[in-house]
């Protein structure tokens, strides 16, 4: 009788406490929700492991009234199954499954009669949480002082970090304890502060997606999905507890976001699994986002391209067209009576060798950077009205290359670099789009170097992420793809809008030319920035040594560690970045860029670990082509590939690129050899990557 007594009392003390649980479809994942002394407060559990300890939710608020931090009762909760396979216009395999069950909480807070409601839902492989406003008397608009969400950590993890900054992504990432970061910060911060627009805010804060492994052997990520009419979250550590606490985007007057209900924050994310194979190929970002609102999506096409860029960026040529100008007020008028510098990239002579060697190698466009007025003073001077968009250079013939390019069934991709005069690019955005209808572009490449305008928003905060939906949304009514760099990194939306073709919101291939990336760097991303979608990486730089552009740098990978990258970093939008004079001292290599596909029926994720290598295998939409790629860190790395996932009966031909003998990154980069064998499902290889290098294989199926 007094066990059923204390049953009796600990259930009632259970609902009064609005304890309750949700447990993934397979049982494993477990979310436990309740209040602690009117404070929302949740736990995760895997496979009886605790992930997550008890941790509170959150809001404070600048206006409006009491914060939606405490005092609440549970009202009401609800629960249900979701299962269901859906279709990507692109992606890196033909199909999704979204299969969740879901747990959601409405609270009331009695002493201001306001409700929020908390959602979970809980995957196989990771969780989403989020805050709903419903439509109510006593909220509608009001201002975030800062979310609280929180993430308390059942250890002191190893984890792949950046440093929390509102204006850019573009670091190395450090390996380290939780407990290490507060030490490590102020160096890793130093290394950095040469950027051209940055802002750091804590000793311990750090970026999403941070990556994280235990000592016991779970491999966790937190980030984001689905960030609209929101401020980016960031991670602020107390590393005593090893609790991660949100940590939102300010904007010019330090708040955190304006909300008007009914309305709903971003899905906070974690990503937990056994093994670092099952981290990559998690689709839990895309699953927390609305299904596409383009109806019509024939026109949204994966793109493999090159272009008038790496001979910019290597520092051979120059964007602008002038020497003589110290400053323009944006006139064609101003470039009537000056000299060509004689380095200016974008020239009609330039642009048309670049259309013939894309012709010539099965790439569909070509982009242009450099190619309109302004590059003289566009830099460093937050100048509201800097670039129209629209006019070109006089040594650019706009009609003229457009024409000869769709002669040879390619296109050029649009270039516009904002200087992140925001209000300036949407002054112009309509006509700049409808220019390039005009001329046939239809794929964008936007660029945010630099400070905001308006002058105190920053890169990642409400202002900005509104900007760049609504970039995308009105290319979609013009059918036109977008890659936004130097914008928000992405949370999944290329789901819900998939003319959001790429982004770059991280260091790329250019800080090779910089002299400032290793060669564990691209073992990292996949873990981390690819989380929340694809990155344009710019990969392909073959010619690894640049004294041809007067730079003394060199690029860190093998020659064949850059082949492996077409297929190790995802992207529907990859570009062959070297130069057609580079590529054709190695154009049995080449050979490799030009088969590799860039959309896919099925990817599979054969072997990982962050920051020392990765292998992956993936199998070409409508095809039965597979390719193959390993890359590693600084250290050599031996696979035994068991190619078990080829059709049954069938023969192949594998051509298998791979680093020399005697290849390293730093000392023999450009040593390769290419082999050539006869494989069927079931067949063996063993191969070795290189000191900083890797492997790239294509196995196509045999006519004979």
């Amino acid at each position: 009788m007094k066990h059923i007594l204390l049953s009796i009392f600990a259930f009632l003390a259970a609902v009064s406490a609005g304890a309750q649980s949700v447990k993934s479809p397979d049982g494993n994942m477990v979310v436990n929700f309740s209040l602690d002394q009117g404070r929302p407060t949740y736990t995760v559990d895997f496979k009886q492991k605790n992930v997550v300890k008890p941790s509170h939710l959150g809001l404070q608020l600048a206006k409006g009234g009491a914060d939606l931090m405490d005092g609440f009762v549970v009202k009401d909760t609800k629960t249900a199954s979701f299962d269901e396979t859906w279709t990507p216009v692109w992606g890196e395999e033909s199909s999704i499954r979204n299969n969740y069950n879901e747990l959601a909480v409405t609270l009331d807070q009695p002493s201001t009669q306001r409700s929020i409601i908390i959602r979970f839902r809980v995957y196989n492989d990771g969780v989403g949480l989020r805050y709903e406003f419903p439509r109510q008397k006593n909220l509608v608009y009001f201002t975030l002082k800062e979310e609280k969400t929180e993430f308390a950590m059942a250890g002191d993890h190893t984890a792949w970090w950046i440093p929390g900054d509102f204006d850019t992504q573009e670091y190395s990432w450090t390996k380290s304890r939780l407990s290490e970061i507060r030490g490590l910060m102020p160096a890793v911060v130093k290394a950095h502060s040469d950027n051209s627009s940055w802002e750091t805010f804590s000793d311990t804060g750090v970026q999403t997606t941070i990556q994280m492994k235990s000592d016991d052997g779970l491999y966790i990520a937190i980030h984001e999905a689905a960030l609209v009419d929101y401020s980016c979250m960031h991670l602020e550590l107390d590393d005593r507890t090893m609790t991660f606490t949100s940590f939102l985007t300010p904007d010019a007057e330090g708040y955190k976001g304006y909300l008007q209900a009914p309305c709903t924050s971003p899905w906070r994310t974690l990503r937990i699994t056994e093994t670092a194979a099952e981290q990559l190929a998690s689709r839990l970002t895309l699953n927390l986002n609305e299904p596409c609102k383009i109806e019509d999506t024939s026109w949204i096409k994966p793109i493999k391209y090159c272009g008038v860029w790496w001979e910019m960026i290597s520092g051979h040529q120059t964007w602008s067209y002038t020497n003589d100008l110290p400053s323009i007020n944006l006139t064609i008028d101003d470039y009537s009576k000056v000299k060509p510098n004689g380095t200016h990239g974008a020239t009609n002579e330039a642009v048309r060798k670049y259309i013939d060697f894309a012709a010539a190698n099965g790439l569909q466009q070509v982009l242009v950077e450099g190619w309109n007025i302004g590059w003289e003073d566009w830099f460093g001077h937050q100048k509201d009205y800097v670039f129209d968009f629209q006019t070109p250079y006089p040594d650019f013939d706009i009609k003229a290359l457009n024409e000869y390019a769709h002669s040879k069934g390619v296109r050029l991709m649009m270039h516009h670099e904002t200087s992140s005069s925001v209000r300036n690019y949407e002054r112009h955005m309509e006509a700049a789009y409808t220019l390039m209808n005009k001329y046939g572009y239809n794929s964008v490449k936007s660029g945010y170097v630099g400070n905001i305008v308006p002058r105190g928003e920053h890169h990642y905060g409400q202002w900005l992420v509104n900007h760049y939906l609504y970039a995308v949304t009105e290319a979609a009514k013009h059918k036109i793809m977008v890659n936004g760099h130097e914008a928000i990194r992405p949370t999944g939306l290329c789901r819900t809008y998939p003319n959001l073709l790429g982004n770059e919101s991280a260091k790329g291939t250019e800080y090779e030319a910089f002299g400032s990336l290793y060669p564990a760097h691209t073992t990292i991303l996949p873990f981390t920035r690819l989380n929340g979608g694809p990155m344009d990486y710019t990969p392909g730089i073959l010619e690894t040594d640049l004294t041809w552009a007067g730079n003394k740098n060199k690029v860190n990978t093998t020659l064949v560690g850059q082949l492996a990258l077409y297929v190790t970093l995802y992207s529907p939008l990859q570009m062959a970045a070297d130069t057609p004079e580079n590529y054709a001292k190695y154009m049995d290599a080449f050979q490799f860029i030009k088969d590799v596909a860039v959309d896919w029926d099925r990817s599979l994720y054969l072997e990982a670990e962050p920051g020392e290598y990765l292998t992956i295998a993936r199998k070409e939409k409508g095809k039965d082509n597979w390719f193959v790629g390993c890359k590693t860190n600084e250290n050599a790395h031996e696979s035994v590939l068991t190619l078990d996932f080829l059709e049954k009966g069938k023969k192949y031909e594998a051509v298998i690129y791979a680093d020399g003998k005697d290849a390293s990154w730093d000392k023999n980069p450009k040593a390769y050899t290419i082999t050539k064998r006869t494989v069927k499902a079931g067949s063996k290889l063993k191969l070795k990557a290189a000191p900083g290098g890797g492997y790239a294989i294509s196995i196509m199926p045999m006519t004979k």
